[in-house]
């Protein structure tokens, strides 16, 4: 008997490790200063996505600018995509925000927040990440993304901590 209970709960606990992280929510983004639209379907087996909501007006978002555009200059040659998405800014905020940071990973703007609520967002910043199964694997309040950033990133793309792994579920910020 203790051995079928022990298998019992071993099988579980394979099983419970095996749930895929739910699926991300497809979404398109004009992008600023472009006729582009960014779609995230097109992103699907190909990169992963970082998907940062900031804004202009956000004291959080400024400070961590410079730290997300150097995240997307060294996690772009990776197979990793930053699409910066611009909340509640007026097209001439978002630009002067970007330039002034120097920020070059395709941004766009969402002044209703249908972009935003489709994946929660509560407040500025707000950062998740979509693995190449198009996965929701991280969902980062806050300003703590850029330092958990990387630990997210790397097994996601074989980087230094190991080969690419599907997360349970959402790594959830606090």
């Amino acid at each position: 008997m203790p051995r079928l209970l022990w298998a019992v709960l071993l099988a579980l606990a394979l099983a419970a490790r095996a749930v895929a992280a739910p699926a991300a929510p497809a979404f398109t983004l004009r992008l600023l200063d472009s006729r582009r639209t960014f779609d995230s379907r097109n992103a699907i087996e190909k990169k992963v996505l970082v998907v940062r909501f900031q804004a202009s007006w956000c004291k959080a978002c400024v400070r961590e600018a410079p730290g997300l555009q150097r995240l997307y200059e060294k996690y772009r040659p990776l197979g990793v995509e930053v699409v910066g998405v611009q909340v509640q800014d007026t097209a001439p905020a978002a630009r002067r925000f970007l330039q002034a940071h120097r920020a070059t990973y395709p941004a766009g703007l969402d002044p209703r927040l249908t972009v935003a609520n489709r994946f929660g967002m509560k407040g500025t910043p707000y950062t998740v990440v979509i693995s190449r199964e198009g996965e929701l694997v991280a969902q980062i309040p806050g300003a703590s993304a850029l330092t958990r950033l990387p630990g997210i990133l790397d097994p996601l793309v074989g980087g230094a901590r190991g080969p690419r792994q599907r997360s349970a579920k959402p790594q959830e910020g606090h």
